[in-house]
């Protein structure tokens, strides 16, 4: 029987446990510029233990930015603070993926260059959403510009440079966000999709954007170098589908044949992407629900604790468990879960912003 703690090969990379870092947003990067810097590197580097830390979502230009500080990896500046992070977590023996990552409609014109309204594939705004504008101020979500084709394209050359960054900063790969209501989700999701061109309208329409944007990066770094984020059933941002059954069931068996590294599905139990500790039971199972059609790798992510995530890999539902909220409070998880060691407590108060409170104060188990 497999256990969350034998070693696990994804594409190139060889996993010392199943115990993954899931990519979290904390808005700690250097202003103005987006920086990454020796407190991240810190932070990243005391989680080293993970069999693989995916960082936080960092954008791919200046137009993917949709919240304050968030760090990027389209500047030299960029690269330069997350060769800090990369060294630091390889000198502790862990592996590191960037998440690449674009918002669209989920920003706001105050962080966009020249205040230009943020960008999504047709021009609806995220009902029930917001975020925040440049001076950390919480603001509605506005009407985006529908994207034009040669302005798509562009935004793939910004998925492949992006990624060529990534590389030479220093990662072992790289983790493309087609999650939580971003610019990917937003094409695949007919809900926020209602072009009428070969980006709208079927199922492999709509798929086309990840598909060319997943091919841009595999480019770069190599199938066995690049994962895929998704969240079938995530209701976060206003994303909806008339039928994400057969949508994602479409989405995984074409990422089959592209033999990437892995797919990480994010489960719709947690679905409001780190704002509460709520957990719908009686939300359906992605793992369960497409185990099936995906042949490769699955990380399943939400909600977890050491007893779901052991009871989740034992089962063979998932090949490994991706902790986000107990990652954050504790830098040794994987040794705490191995072992049965009580875990700190996290603090949602210092989630977003700030510097080391609540980001590597947190203390590893006191043997």
């Amino acid at each position: 029987m497999t256990t969350l703690f034998d070693k696990l090969t994804i594409g190139e990379i060889t996993l010392e446990n199943r115990v993954i870092m899931a990519p979290l947003t904390r808005m700690r990067s250097i202003q103005p510029g987006d920086i990454p810097q020796e407190l991240n590197a810190l932070y990243y580097s005391q989680r080293a233990g993970a069999g693989l830390i995916i960082s936080e979502a960092t954008q791919i230009s200046p137009q993917g930015k949709g919240y304050p500080a968030t760090p990027g990896i389209y500047s030299d500046e960029q690269v330069a603070g997350w060769k800090l992070v990369t060294k630091a977590v390889h000198e502790k023996g862990g592996k590191i993926f960037l998440q690449l990552w674009h918002v669209g409609r989920i920003s706001h014109k105050s962080l966009q260059i020249d205040n230009k309204l943020p960008v999504a594939p047709s021009a609806l705004p995220a009902k029930n959403s917001g975020t925040y504008d440049s001076k950390w101020k919480p603001v509605a979500i506005e009407t985006p510009h529908a994207l034009e084709i040669d302005e798509i394209k562009a935004i793939m050359m910004d998925y492949k440079k992006a990624s060529e960054n990534a590389l030479e900063a220093g990662f072992d790969g790289v983790e493309l966000h087609g999650a939580n209501g971003y610019l990917v989700d937003q094409f695949l999701q007919d809900g926020s999709n209602k072009r009428e061109d070969i980006y709208g309208g079927s199922i492999e329409n709509r798929a086309r954007f990840l598909f060319e944007a997943l091919d841009e990066v595999i480019k770069v770094f190599g199938k066995g170098r690049v994962g895929v984020r998704l969240s079938p059933f995530g209701t976060f941002n206003d994303m909806k589908d008339s039928n994400p059954i057969e949508l994602f069931s479409y989405v995984l068996q074409e990422i089959s044949k592209r033999k990437i590294a892995f797919v990480d599905l994010i489960e719709p139990r947690s679905s409001v992407a780190g704002g509460s500790d709520s957990v719908d039971s009686s939300a359906p199972s992605t793992s369960e629900l497409f185990r099936k059609k995906y042949d490769g790798v699955l990380i399943s992510a939400g909600g977890y604790d050491p007893k779901s995530a052991k009871e989740v890999v034992d089962k063979g539902e998932a090949d490994a468990v991706a902790f986000g909220r107990h990652y954050i409070a504790n830098p040794d998880l994987a040794e705490r879960i191995k072992f049965g060691y009580d875990l700190n407590k996290y603090n949602r108060a210092t989630f977003y912003g700030g510097t080391e409170k609540g980001y590597t104060d947190y203390p590893f188990y006191n043997k």
